[in-house]
């Protein structure tokens, strides 16, 4: 054991060693260049806060029924009264029933378009196209992320396929067709009559947007009990969160409007006016900018104000929402971001255009590296952040500062015309 440590010592000295010997030679090197850059790129600075709080909503719950659910409705979707919401199976047998129930509809469906159709060309390429629109429609709503109408959309697809292959594409006549959609429709009767006893069918007491999620806030937070709420008995309510309601198979949300309720430091909400507008930025399955109306300012606990904001847009896309944080965005700075070492006050000597007298001015701007050459280029300072600049070009023509310029941050000797490289 003892023979190790000398050996231990010995590595951790030729470590060190290394270590120093890289240090040096990045100082020495980073001396030795003439000149460091950065690029100036387009940059958006934002005066904003973090707002922390809870999204509201005034919602119907959805009683849960024993069996096995079939939710037929998508997260977001709107639906009418008394339209299906969701299946209840008595047993396994009955969900199979059902779904050879559905696929028996569909193949009716197309064997009555079929043979209304009788062949025609013109219906040939009328089914072509709306095959092409359904697959295009299906296309934008996956790329886009939007669900709420996809199932729908993609029996669009298949109904357009099917239909073009009954009607052009397997060679059946008018008779046979027409003993098949017998034949289907018989099946189908039968089978509707049996499933009848053995399905429940969940209907929308109320029209509104549905939604699965049932997390216990529905009764404890309502549009009329959040303008009640304090800075404390919010945060009460994030810390204590009252958890899914098993008795609950989802719920319809019934308003047209969202609220969102958020503590912010006295400060903060000073600058909120009531009856106002602010813009907030959410995440999640939102994640946009929303222009929001400021409801209520207060009550004031300490440094912290309770502020109610509330909006009609988005509504489908906040049914999954509740304990968020949000930015509050007061003010935004777009231009160009450079490091600050690279803005410099020069002076300048230019001819007055009353006088034609020969005078000096300052200019502030930066030094772009152009053909290994230091050329300025004026610029003024739209926002300030910890260690850079939001700044934007001054002037017109070719030498104006440009998103991607080379910003010379360091350099002996800068001037204008400074040949540096090349």
């Amino acid at each position: 054991m003892k023979q190790g440590k000398p050996l231990i010592s010995l590595v951790i000295l030729a470590m060190a060693a290394v270590i120093a010997i890289y240090l040096a030679y990045y100082v020495f090197d980073s001396m030795d260049e003439p000149y460091q850059i950065a690029h100036a790129y387009a940059y958006t600075a934002y005066d904003s806060v973090a707002a922390e709080g809870l999204v509201v909503r005034q919602a119907v719950l959805i009683p849960s029924q024993p069996g096995i659910l079939e939710v037929t409705r998508a997260e977001g979707e709107k639906v009418g009264k008394g339209q299906q919401i969701a299946l209840v199976y008595r047993d396994t047998q009955a969900q199979a029933d059902q779904a050879q129930i559905e696929a028996l509809q569909m193949e009716t469906e197309l064997l009555e378009y079929a043979i209304a159709q009788g062949g025609s060309l013109d219906s040939a390429a009328r089914l072509d196209e709306e095959i092409l629109q359904a697959v295009a429609e299906l296309r934008a709503s996956y790329a886009q992320g939007d669900c709420t109408q996809l199932w729908e959309q993609v029996m669009d697809v298949k109904s357009g396929v099917l239909k073009r292959g009954y009607t052009y594409g397997e060679g059946l006549t008018s008779t046979d067709l027409s003993d098949r959609l017998r034949k289907l429709s018989g099946e189908l009767s039968v089978l509707t009559q049996q499933s009848a006893r053995a399905t429940t069918r969940i209907s929308a007491p109320v029209p509104g947007v549905f939604s699965n999620l049932v997390d216990g806030y529905e009764s404890r937070l309502t549009p009329e009990t959040v303008l009640q709420l304090t800075p404390s008995s919010l945060q009460a309510l994030i810390d204590d969160p009252a958890g899914q309601d098993a008795g609950a198979m989802g719920k319809l949300i019934t308003s047209n409007t969202w609220s969102f309720a958020a503590s912010l430091s006295k400060e903060a909400a000073g600058r909120l006016e009531e009856g106002g507008r602010a813009t907030l930025r959410f995440s999640g399955e939102l994640a946009r900018d929303v222009e929001m109306q400021v409801d209520k300012i207060g009550p004031t606990e300490g440094d912290r104000t309770l502020v109610v904001f509330s909006s009609n847009r988005y509504l489908t896309s906040t049914t999954l929402l509740r304990h968020q944080t949000a930015e509050l965005i007061f003010d935004s700075f777009s231009g160009l971001r450079i490091p600050k070492e690279g803005l410099r006050l020069v002076e300048t000597t230019v001819q007055d255009k009353e006088t034609g007298e020969t005078i000096q001015v300052k200019k502030l701007g930066v030094y772009a590296l152009v053909n290994g050459r230091a050329e300025f280029r004026e610029a003024s300072i739209v926002h300030e952040g910890s260690d850079y600049y939001v700044v934007r070009p001054v002037g017109t023509g070719p030498k104006i500062l440009r998103a991607g310029d080379s910003i010379i941050i360091h350099a002996t000797g800068l001037q204008e015309g400074l040949l540096l490289a090349g």
